[in-house]
C-alpha cells in the first residue's frame, strides 16, 4: 500500500525529484547561468526579487523552490554529496544555524554585513539575518471584533475559542516551531524545565481543530471561519490584508520572538560566484526597500536611512514587542522539543 499508491510507485517518485533537480540546475540554452533558490518566501517575495535581479543582471536565470524551513533543511541535508542548490534563501537563524553546524553552508561575508546587528550574524560567515519575521496573533475580522480578539498568548486557551483555532505544523514550519520554542524557552527559564511549557501546549491542542500542512491551507480556513483564529507571520497577515482578505492581527501584549530570517551560500554550490553577488545584491538598500513597499519585508539592516522603509514598516516598528528569549537553548533543544511535542502532544486534547 505505501509503496505504491494511485499507480505512482516510489521509484517514479524518486526519478521525477531527479528529474526536477535536474532541470532547476542545468545550464540554459540562451547561455545565462542558473542561480538556484531554495526558500520558504512563498511565489509574491520569491517571483518579485527574480523579475528585479533579472532586469539588471541578463545574463543570470534565478530559478527557485519555495518549501518550508524545515523542509529546506531536509533537502539541503539530503544532497549535500551532490548540492543542486546555490542559495539557502530565507528561515529562522536557528535552521539554518543547524545546517551550518552540519557544514551545509560556506563561509561567505556580503558587502552589507556590517550593517546587520552582532547578533543577527553567524560568527562564521556561514549565514546573515535578512529580514525579521514577527509571529502574531491572526484572526478572521469578519467574525472577531477588534475588542474581542486576542490579545496575548494566553488568550489563544481561553474557552471561547475551543475548536476555533487552526495551526500550521510546526514539524514544518519555522514560524511555528520559534511560537512554540518561546513558550518552552520561557517554561525552562520561569521553572528550570519544559514541563509547564508543554502543558501549556496540551492546553493549545485542545482548543485546535486542525494542524494544516501549508500556509495557503491556513489562510484557506481562516478566511472561510473554518477556524478564526491562529498563529502566524507579519508578512503574509499584510498581504492577505491588502488582497481583502477578511482577517487582522495583534501583536503579542508579552512580547513576541521577532526572527532572524536569514540567508546564506549552500556548501559546494554549483554556480557559487553568481551565487554571491545574489547574496550581495539582495541585502542591498534597493532590494530591501523594493520588498518593504511591495511585500511587506521588515529588513533585519538597522543602518537604512529615514524614508527609504514605509509607513507600515515604522508603524510595526513601533508597536512590535520582542520577547525576551534564549535563542541558544531553542536552537539547542528545538529539534528534540519539536519530537516531543508529536509524540505526546498533537491531537491528543
Amino acid at each position: 500500500m505505501l509503496a505504491r499508491q494511485a499507480g505512482i510507485s516510489f521509484r517514479s517518485v524518486w526519478i521525477a525529484g531527479l528529474l526536477f533537480s535536474a532541470a532547476l540546475t542545468s545550464s540554459c540554452s540562451d547561455g545565462r547561468t542558473p542561480v538556484v533558490l531554495y526558500s520558504p518566501h512563498g511565489r509574491d517575495l520569491l517571483e518579485l526579487v527574480e523579475q528585479a535581479y533579472e532586469a539588471t543582471h541578463p545574463e543570470i536565470d534565478i530559478r527557485w523552490l519555495d518549501m518550508g524551513s524545515q523542509e529546506v533543511y531536509d533537502r539541503v541535508r539530503s544532497e549535500r554529496a551532490n548540492p543542486q542548490a546555490d542559495v539557502w534563501f530565507g528561515g529562522p537563524d536557528t535552521i539554518l544555524g543547524r545546517g551550518a553546524a552540519e557544514e551545509l553552508l560556506a563561509s561567505f561575508r556580503p558587502s552589507w554585513a556590517d550593517h546587520v546587528p552582532v547578533e543577527s550574524r553567524h560568527a562564521g560567515d556561514h549565514y546573515f539575518g535578512l529580514y525579521r519575521a514577527v509571529p502574531l496573533l491572526l484572526y478572521n475580522s469578519a467574525a472577531i471584533s477588534e475588542a474581542d480578539a486576542p490579545r496575548d498568548w494566553e488568550d489563544l486557551l481561553d474557552p471561547r475559542w475551543k475548536g476555533k483555532v487552526v495551526i500550521r505544523d510546526p514539524l514544518a514550519s519555522g514560524t511555528m516551531r520559534t511560537a512554540f520554542g518561546l513558550i518552552l524557552a520561557r517554561s525552562v527559564a520561569e521553572t528550570g524545565a519544559e514541563d509547564a511549557g508543554f502543558e501549556w501546549l496540551r492546553r493549545l491542542d485542545a482548543q485546535t481543530s486542525d494542524y494544516v500542512q501549508n500556509p495557503a491551507l491556513l489562510f484557506e480556513k481562516i478566511v472561510r471561519q473554518e477556524g478564526l483564529v491562529t498563529i502566524w507571520e507579519l508578512t503574509d497577515a499584510l498581504l492577505l490584508a491588502e488582497r481583502g482578505a477578511p482577517v487582522s492581527y495583534s501583536f503579542p501584549a508579552s512580547g513576541t520572538p521577532v526572527i532572524d530570517d536569514a540567508i546564506g551560500l549552500v556548501a559546494g554550490a554549483p554556480h557559487a560566484e553568481a551565487a554571491r553577488a545574489f547574496i550581495d545584491w539582495v541585502g542591498s538598500e534597493e532590494a530591501l526597500s523594493l520588498v518593504a513597499r511591495e511585500v511587506f519585508r521588515l529588513p533585519a539592516r538597522d543602518d537604512l536611512p529615514d524614508g527609504v522603509l514605509p509607513e507600515w514598516a515604522e508603524r510595526a516598528l513601533g508597536e512590535i514587542r520582542p520577547a525576551d528569549i534564549d535563542w541558544q537553548l531553542v536552537g539547542e533543544r528545538g529539534q528534540e522539543w519539536m519530537r516531543r511535542w508529536d509524540r505526546e502532544v498533537r491531537s491528543k486534547g
